[in-house]
């Protein structure tokens, strides 16, 4: 019997392939765990059409995160810091700091795992914050630490 694959399943094939495998192995496996589904017109047609269709979203994503990454370089954003003893910084500014900031001042919601951080920042001054918008798209956000 022809199957579609719906999931990647071990040792058989990856999702989207047709398989052939043994009737009793469809009726008794892939179809009751919903692995699979027999590979007549209908259900090739229905799969080709999930598949435009998933191609438009993540072709609209793209787009969506390209179109933010152009507005993120346009701006920046400031915050601010204790200063301890002979103006140096006390504590660091991370990224849940940095997205708190863009919430409140520029009015956009991203999430603080996106910051592409490799330490937080601990100086004041001017300092360009990586983020990963898309697997394609990364943008740099011009953070400003000031002292509070």
């Amino acid at each position: 019997m022809d199957i579609v694959l719906l999931e990647d399943v071990k040792a058989l094939g990856k999702k989207g392939q047709v398989v052939k495998v043994n009737d009793g192995y469809a009726r008794n496996f892939i179809l009751p765990k919903k692995l699979g589904v027999e590979a007549t017109p209908k259900n090739l047609n229905e799969l080709k059409l999930q598949k435009a269709n998933a191609e438009k979203i993540a072709a609209q994503q793209l787009a969506d995160a390209k179109a933010l990454a152009e507005q993120l370089e346009k701006l920046s954003v400031t915050v601010s810091m204790k200063a301890g003893e002979g103006g140096r910084a006390f504590g660091s500014v991370s990224g849940k700091e940095i997205s708190k900031a863009i919430k409140d001042q520029l009015k956009m919601d991203i999430d603080k795992k996106k910051f592409l951080l490799p330490e937080p920042l601990k100086t004041f001054g001017t300092h360009e914050v990586p983020i990963k918008l898309h697997k394609d798209v990364t943008a740099k956000l011009v953070v400003k630490v000031v002292e509070a």
